[in-house]
């Protein structure tokens, strides 16, 4: 893609271009997003295209749901002009955030069946997968596992970005919490990316940071509220996912040193992870589908215990802090006593919350 003039003359200054794309990134998707959610809302409130509070709402108005629409043009056109080198051709991760833009609209829109967002989620997927080669190909010991047969990597591949793609729509719950989570988890890959070289992903992720800011001006407004919907946690968690996968296929195929990549990830994603598992486990064990709606969440405890939205969001974005730098500060120890500490932290965390809260019903 040719570069606009402007760029032209800002490299001439002799500025950093990577400086330049990094604040270009930035500030592009930051004012596209700020300008284009009031105008969504707008149209939102003219045509009736709201979220109508349910049982298990978290909010007791009717809210537009589009602001996902603001997101994906806000990434897409700020990496476009600046990120064009992702590593991959831009053209199959475009087609793959797109697949799932419109099939998230559709969703907000219409409601769209569980199995046909499911197949749209795999053939994004194997876009990735086969558009770019990357993948998981190793475990790198963790269980004593290293290589593993390129069959099975595809498959993993695909499990993954599924789960954590509908781990980050779980936890889109309540006001600022996707949000939070989202900015953490992409400001962690901003810091990896950049030390590793990899700038067009490092873009990406600050492109993404943008946008969620500008979402988060509104998300949390009470005059100009949206929900991001399933437009925004798709394409965000889909985003958030193609950037751990990166990393760990290039802490593999360079010569980082890092050689616990994949529990470093569970330490990045902690609350969607453990969110997804706590609920999934809970309707398991009540004998009922583990794909049945209730207020098991992670955030649905701290309102148990009279927190608010905001208050709530602040905690586990917060809690999912103190997990990274756990994380990062054991990062060269081996593999599986990392996973170890995450197993107990993790255990901790969810049973003590659970105790908590069972105490203040008695």
């Amino acid at each position: 893609m040719e570069n606009f003039k402007i760029l032209d003359y800002l490299y001439n200054l002799n500025l950093s271009p990577i400086f330049i794309n990094i604040i270009g990134a930035f500030f592009v998707g930051l004012v596209i997003t700020l300008i284009s959610i009031p105008k969504i809302i707008r149209i939102s409130y003219k045509k009736q295209l709201m979220d109508v509070p349910g049982e298990r709402s978290s909010h007791s108005k009717k809210i537009p749901t589009l602001g996902g629409v603001a997101l994906f043009f806000g990434i897409v056109v700020s990496t476009s002009i600046f990120a064009t080198d992702l590593g991959v051709n831009y053209s199959f991760f475009l087609s793959a955030i797109t697949i799932l833009f419109f099939i998230g609209l559709m969703d907000d829109l219409l409601v769209v069946a569980p199995d046909k967002k499911l197949y749209g989620q795999l053939i994004s997927t194997i876009l990735i997968i086969f558009g770019s080669g990357i993948m998981i190909n190793s475990f790198s010991g963790l269980f004593g596992i290293y290589q593993i047969p390129y069959f099975i990597g595809v498959l993993l591949t695909l499990f993954v970005f599924v789960v954590l793609i509908n781990a980050f729509n779980l936890i889109d719950g309540i006001d600022g919490l996707a949000t939070g989570v989202g900015i953490v988890i992409s400001l962690c890959f901003v810091f990896i990316f950049y030390r590793i070289f990899d700038y067009g992903i490092g873009i990406l992720a600050v492109s993404t940071i943008a946008v969620l800011l500008g979402f988060g001006r509104y998300n949390l407004s009470k005059e100009l509220k949206i929900f991001m919907g399933d437009t925004g946690s798709m394409v965000i968690g889909f985003i958030l996912t193609f950037m751990a996968i990166r990393f760990l296929y290039v802490s593999e195929a360079s010569n980082l040193g890092l050689r616990t990549a994949p529990v470093l990830l569970l330490f990045i994603f902690v609350i969607p992870i453990l969110d997804t598992i706590t609920v999934f486990s809970i309707r398991i064990l009540k004998g009922v589908s583990p794909f049945t709606a209730d207020k098991n969440h992670l955030h649905h405890q701290f309102l148990k215990l009279n927190f608010n939205h905001i208050q709530t969001s602040i905690i586990l974005v917060i809690i999912n802090i103190i997990f990274i730098l756990i994380g990062y500060y054991f990062r060269n120890i081996e593999i599986n006593k990392l996973f170890l500490i995450f197993i107990l932290l993790s255990v901790s965390f969810v049973v003590s919350l659970r105790v908590i809260v069972n105490k203040k019903r008695k």
